[in-house]
């Protein structure tokens, strides 16, 4: 009797709870609304108020973007009866998308926000393709009604054509006057289904995300879908297979709240002593050794990533310390990959995958700021399917893998399908840049009179350095993009070598297309010219393809005037001071090595600046 009680309370309990996330393009007002969200729920006091409350790292609030996905639970009563809200918010990048995997993985609804001065946007479309993938209740909200140049109708229409929801199913919102949040508020309940799951069921808790702690070790977010999880339980990582005694866990209010148990439903966090970073992984399934669940959690995509580059301590003892920053930003961000690998002009390092340029300048970022590490990062470059002479198919992430020409048989590259989202003045300018990166258009649709959506497929190196950018600039920062991977096809590329009086610059080789390798060449090659410092000797700046020197720039040496105690007299006499000169810029030469600056490194980024 007393078991059926205790069940039939956990089941009341889970039909009042909601979990939800929120998914937007970037600055679509996504974390002013969670803001407004805290505020109506009271879970936020008007002391501890401020903007961008879940954006807790000092980089999200300086470049007003989300970087993490944040966990937190509101309480708010509806009719009488008190329901416990878990919004778990999203980053709104595409770089980010992993992040949004994992948290719409976790839901049960989802808020599809669109800026009703803007409409709908590349990255809005991808999220919410994966939003109905894991078959979430959307609840359509058009945001920043405040503004004079809001469009209702024409960007309601544009939803409408997007969800196939009612009309009257779009919730008009203000996230910064706090206009419609109660009815966001109201829909959550009526609209978003409470968790199912079975409170008597095994132990079945997905880890949705992970930080550390210097002195707790490993803190695991989780969310159960089954069972009840209880202080001082042992429990079992399904992937790592490893047991662990609970020591504690809790609920994630605005700080972190300790409970004796969280069941069926529910979203928290569990502390049990885990100070080896590679001991939890992010989208494993908790279970109970004694009762074990029978199987894992779906619903974690595997990480892709997209660009690959270098990353090394700029002083070489730092190695382990590198290491070990990587292995504890790993548990924060589970779509950064790294494995260790050496370079002649850089010693120790790591090559690593990003999942975009982005992501890639935020990681290097992080590591400097949380980490105190002060790291090189190398020219980044995608994976390449390389066939040799004998058929054999090799993975190339990095160029210097690269074997000789005359052992290869063909490289293919990743292709990727794009869709830019644009202003129909844009079209023209767009199409050229798009033509230029070797796109081909596959479709061309008008959303409303005004608005086009373009479909490409493109190589991904060729988004890799500088097309997002491009793209931002001709367009004039209204165009949106988003892209996927489709597929590897054949292409004609060459591995480029940077030589530095002669002697190769590994960690500046890049693969190119054979078309673009004379211009990329001579451009990098001016640009190295302006970067390295110069030194008491000449150093020649070449760029080569095999044996075959494609570009060349020199830098001058410091000239001293050895010749300006010589007043007249034989030109023999001044002959022999500049010969015993040319002789010691040799020596030197020879025994010397260039040191290549930080930013040269990078300059293959900023070829047009």
């Amino acid at each position: 009797m007393y078991y059926e009680k205790i069940y039939f309370v956990l089941l009341h309990t889970m039909n009042n709870i909601r979990n939800f996330c929120i998914i937007a393009h970037i600055d679509h007002g996504k974390s002013t609304l969670a803001d407004r969200l805290l505020e109506f729920t009271d879970t936020v006091s008007a002391r501890e108020a401020m903007a961008q409350v879940l954006d807790d790292m000092d980089l999200e609030r300086e470049r007003g973007i989300t970087i993490k996905s944040h966990a937190i639970q509101m309480d708010y009563e509806h009719d009488g009866v008190k329901y416990t809200l878990n919004l778990i918010d999203t980053p709104g990048h595409v770089d980010f998308s992993y992040e949004v995997s994992r948290s719409i993985a976790s839901c049960d609804g989802a808020l599809l926000v669109v800026d009703a001065s803007q409409g709908i946007e590349a990255q809005t479309i991808s999220n919410l393709y994966l939003a109905l993938d894991h078959d979430l209740v959307i609840i359509p909200i058009l945001n920043k009604m405040d503004l004079d140049n809001a469009m209702p109708e024409e960007v309601t229409d544009q939803i409408v054509d997007l969800t196939g929801c009612d009309r009257s199913e779009v919730i008009h919102a203000s996230g910064k006057s706090g206009y419609g949040v109660h009815n966001i508020l109201e829909a959550i309940v009526n609209r978003i289904p409470a968790p199912s799951g079975d409170p008597q069921a095994p132990l079945q808790a997905l880890i949705f995300d992970s930080v550390y702690n210097s002195f707790r070790g490993v803190i695991a977010y989780f969310r159960v879908f089954n069972g009840i999880i209880k202080k001082g339980d042992i429990v079992k990582f399904v992937a790592t297979e490893k047991e662990y005694v609970v020591d504690e866990i809790g609920i994630l209010k605005l700080k972190k709240e300790q409970r004796n148990s969280i069941s069926a439903g529910n979203v928290g966090y569990i502390i049990s002593g885990i100070k080896e970073a590679k001991e939890i992984k992010v989208g494993d399934t908790i279970t109970h050794p004694s009762r074990p669940t029978s199987t894992a959690i779906r619903g974690f995509e595997d990480v892709k990533p997209m660009v690959f580059a270098g990353i090394y301590p700029v002083d070489t003892n730092e190695f382990e310390e590198l290491r070990s920053a990587l292995e504890k930003f790993q548990l924060n961000d589970a779509s950064l990959v790294y494995e260790p690998e050496s370079s002649a002009a850089l010693g120790f390092g790591f090559r690593c995958g990003f999942l975009g340029m982005l992501h890639m300048e935020i990681v290097q970022e992080r590591l400097e700021r949380e980490f105190n590490m002060t790291v090189i990062t190398t020219v980044p470059n995608v994976s390449y399917h390389l066939f040799t002479n004998k058929g054999v198919m090799k993975i190339v992430n990095n160029p210097s893998e690269m074997p000789e020409q005359t052992l290869i048989d063909k490289i293919e590259e990743p292709y990727i399908l794009a869709q830019v989202i644009t202003k129909a003045e844009f079209i023209g300018p767009i199409l050229s840049l798009c033509i230029d990166k070797r796109g081909i258009i596959k479709n061309q649709v008008y959303i409303t009179s005004d608005r086009v959506e373009l479909s490409f497929e493109m190589p991904l190196a060729e988004i890799v350095f500088d097309f997002y950018d491009k793209l931002k600039t001709v367009s004039k920062g209204y165009a949106s993009f988003d892209y996927h991977p489709t597929e590897y096809r054949e292409a004609d590329l060459v591995k480029m070598d940077i030589l530095l009086n002669s002697e190769p610059v590994d960690a500046l080789s890049a693969l190119i297309h054979r078309e673009n390798a004379y211009n990329f060449g001579k451009r990098i090659c001016e640009k190295l010219r302006k970067l390295i410092p110069r030194q008491q000797y000449d150093i020649a700046i070449q760029a080569s393809i095999g044996a075959k020197i494609i570009s060349r720039e020199t830098i001058k040496a410091f000239r001293k005037d050895v010749t300006a105690k010589c007043y007249g007299g034989d030109i023999s006499r001044k002959r022999k001071l500049l010969e015993k000169q040319k002789k010691g810029k040799k020596r030197m030469r020879l025994i010397s090595n260039v040191e290549v600056p930080q930013s040269a490194f990078l300059a293959v980024l900023k070829l047009d600046e």
